[in-house]
């Protein structure tokens, strides 16, 4: 098995449940694993036979675009578009972080992990 991996992409967007925060945005960090298996990868020195990260980072571009209520929401648009794209993938884990959030107090980060298997 194979993962690729896309870890810290930074993207300002304006997600959240509050009209304000649509309004204003703020950053939101993306961490990605792709796993897989195909057989001979790296014999092949071939993009088409692994997970090209930048398409990856790109999905994730094009789905942060879009505002959203619930970063859940966000999430699930991401892993879908990267299931469609590679049917050929086993484990996808998304962790996706707002920072900063609006809160009463001092917190770094809120945020959601997604784990997808394949069946």
């Amino acid at each position: 098995m194979t993962t690729v991996l896309l870890q810290g992409a930074e993207f300002f967007a304006h997600h959240g449940y509050y009209p304000e925060e649509q309004l204003l945005g703020c950053t939101f960090v993306i961490d990605l694993a792709v796993s897989f298996t195909r057989d001979n990868t790296a014999a092949h020195d071939d993009l088409n036979g692994t997970i090209n990260y930048e398409r990856l980072f790109n999905i994730c571009c094009e789905e942060m675009k879009t505002p959203r209520k619930l970063i859940e929401t966000v999430a699930y648009a991401i892993v879908d578009r990267i299931k469609n794209d590679y049917p050929y993938i086993t484990h996808v884990q998304l962790t996706l972080k707002k920072m900063f959030p609006p809160m009463k107090g001092n917190v770094k980060n809120s945020g959601i992990v997604v784990n997808y298997y394949k069946e």
